[in-house]
């Protein structure tokens, strides 16, 4: 995906993060590294306060929106609402919890394309979105589903695929698995790269980021998924090949660059 760069600070995308609890702070910063990793000029967490500090350590490329608590509610909503404003894409969920109050009125009220991943995907239905990239896992797709279609998810992935098009809209569904679907209303297209190391903890959260990084700069919701599946598994598939099985998610954010020149 070439992307025509501008010389104006801000002008090649600004993403704004929202996730992270007490149990979780590496997930919205995986996230946001990755963004910031595709070529966006700004990339800001909103996090409770704890988390938000921590994200900071770990890198000072970061803004961090720092709130008050474990974990973020419907009392700090109204100043995300504001802040993405100034803000290209949204991604929500990596590390919030199961919030589905304040998952919804984000959804409802930012008038930006969101990047909806993790917790935040398994208390919506898909009609609740608009103009997202979804981004589950087969468990996640599995709630996704029966929130949407309102029957029990069964075991033909292609008939569930069809039902789930019906109900889309203007989205994308990134499915990941070892082959990964990218969904929309007229089009299932499939990307086989990645392998089984790419299981660990945060290779999602990585994913998600991409995809918000690579939306906030093109606009084009199926092309920037389906693109960050293919480079999220030509990442993984380096990684394995120069550092077997025992690379962490921390390395694979670092390597990043190497796919994005």
């Amino acid at each position: 995906m070439k992307i025509k760069r501008k010389e104006i600070k801000g002008q090649n995308g600004k993403v704004l993060v929202v996730g992270g609890s007490k149990d979780y702070i590496g997930a919205p910063a995986f996230s946001a590294m990755a963004a910031l990793r595709t070529g966006v000029d700004i990339v800001t967490v909103c996090a409770p306060e704890k988390v938000a500090w921590a994200i900071n350590g770990y890198s000072p490329d970061l803004i961090t929106k720092k709130f008050l608590g474990d974990e973020l509610n419907l009392v700090h909503a109204k100043e995300i609402i504001s802040l993405s404003e100034t803000h290209d894409v949204v991604l929500l969920g990596p590390g919030l919890g199961l919030k589905k109050d304040f998952v919804l009125k984000l959804i409802r009220e930012i008038k930006k394309p969101f990047v909806i991943d993790a917790d935040a995907l398994k208390v919506i239905s898909i009609e609740v979105a608009s103009k997202s990239i979804l981004t589950p896992h087969r468990k996640e797709f599995e709630i996704l589903y029966s929130n949407s279609i309102k029957k029990p998810y069964d075991l033909n992935i292609d008939q569930n695929i069809k039902e789930m098009q019906q109900k889309i809209g203007d989205n994308v569904i990134l499915l990941k698995g070892q082959t990964d679907y990218v969904i929309t209303k007229t089009k299932v297209q499939q990307s086989r790269t990645g392998n089984n190391s790419m299981t660990k903890g945060g290779t999602g959260d990585i994913l998600a980021g991409l995809c918000a990084g690579y939306l906030a700069q093109t606009g084009d919701l199926a092309g920037s998924a389906a693109h960050c599946a293919y480079l999220n598994g030509r990442l993984g598939e380096y990684m394995l090949k120069w550092k077997g099985y025992g690379y962490t998610s921390f390395d694979m954010v670092n390597e990043i660059w190497r796919f994005t020149k």
